[in-house]
């Protein structure tokens, strides 16, 4: 596969293949990651720092966050969106 794909699932529609876009393509695994973790702090950037328990913002994001995901056949770890988020719920709580 050439590239690196970048598919968005809905958390709220978790599973539910038909609710999946395309982000993009990208030609550097960097660059991939780099708007996985783009897709996912867009969610965060909405909220104030400080202002929620992790508990309150991990379940906001489940219900409502957006799983951003690479796919393509080379051997990296993949990336995790939700692994991510809960970094972020750490650093955004209270």
């Amino acid at each position: 596969m050439a590239g690196y794909q970048v598919y968005v699932d809905d958390n709220f529609h978790h599973g539910d293949e038909s609710e999946r876009y395309r982000l993009g393509e990208f030609t550097t695994r960097e660059e991939a990651l780099a708007a996985c973790r783009a897709k996912v702090d867009e969610y965060f950037d909405r909220i104030q720092k400080g202002a929620h328990s992790f508990k309150e913002l991990w379940e906001g994001y489940m219900l409502y966050g957006e799983d951003p995901f690479i796919s393509n056949d080379d051997t990296q770890p993949a990336f995790s969106a939700w692994g991510y988020a809960k970094q972020r719920c750490l650093e955004y709580s209270a």
